[in-house]
């Protein structure tokens, strides 16, 4: 089964229990953010990409600097280990990362979640790439992608034992778009993918059929 389809099926589920009024709730706010014109400000096909310097949760720097020097990179954003969404995809992703690494290119995931709190998540998914914190997502902030969760559906997300504060620091209520990208060598975008709807993610195969695509354009040029 794909990721999407996984996504799809969990979604249902969980609309599915949700009382009428606030399953309209839930859904009027996704309606909201798409049409806030957010996708449309997000770094496109061809864009520079903004490097990033963020840390682990062992504290140590990350540059994308550094990664991309070494090929392509894969950087995905998600809101956090408390969002089941999330947490889908990024075991979608660790099933396919050797197959990145053998087409030369890292993974990297991006989170506003501190760093002890990524760690459990990290852990609980067995993540075996890096799981970095972007402190108030100052670095989304950066590439337009960020949203506030907004007062109405803080409280629904409480009902559920979903703390964001928790995750993210006091008064913290910033995530990220569910956005994925991927960066050739100078920091050239040459993939993106993100929805305002964070129950559409990007497929691992386009990511594959992607990077394969580039190491067989590298291949032709040698």
């Amino acid at each position: 089964m794909k990721l999407q389809e996984k996504l799809t099926a969990l979604k249902k589920e969980n609309l599915s229990k949700l009382p009428s009024e606030v399953r309209l709730k839930v859904l009027e706010d996704l309606e909201i953010l798409e049409g806030s014109g957010i996708v449309k400000r997000i770094p496109k096909k061809g864009d520079k990409l903004l490097d990033f310097n963020l840390t682990n949760h062992l504290g140590t720097n990350v540059n994308l600097s550094t990664l991309r020097a070494k090929g392509p990179v894969v950087i995905t954003f998600y809101r956090g280990g408390w969002c089941p969404y999330c947490n889908l995809e990024l075991r979608a992703y660790q099933d396919i990362l050797p197959e990145i690494k053998a087409l030369g290119a890292n993974l990297v995931a991006i989170t506003p979640e501190n760093p002890d709190e990524s760690l459990t998540t990290s852990e609980r998914h067995n993540l075996e790439f890096e799981v970095l914190t972007d402190d108030k997502s100052e670095y989304a902030k950066q590439l337009g992608i960020t949203f506030t969760i907004s007062e109405e559906i803080r409280p629904i997300y409480k009902a559920f034992g979903i703390e964001i504060e928790k995750h993210n620091g006091i008064g913290q209520f910033e995530v990220p778009l569910a956005a994925t990208f991927i960066v050739d060598s100078d920091n050239t975008v040459l993939f993106t993918f993100a929805k305002a709807d964070y129950t559409f993610r990007a497929e691992p195969a386009d990511i594959l059929k992607e990077l394969t695509s580039l190491k067989n354009n590298l291949f032709k040029k040698k």
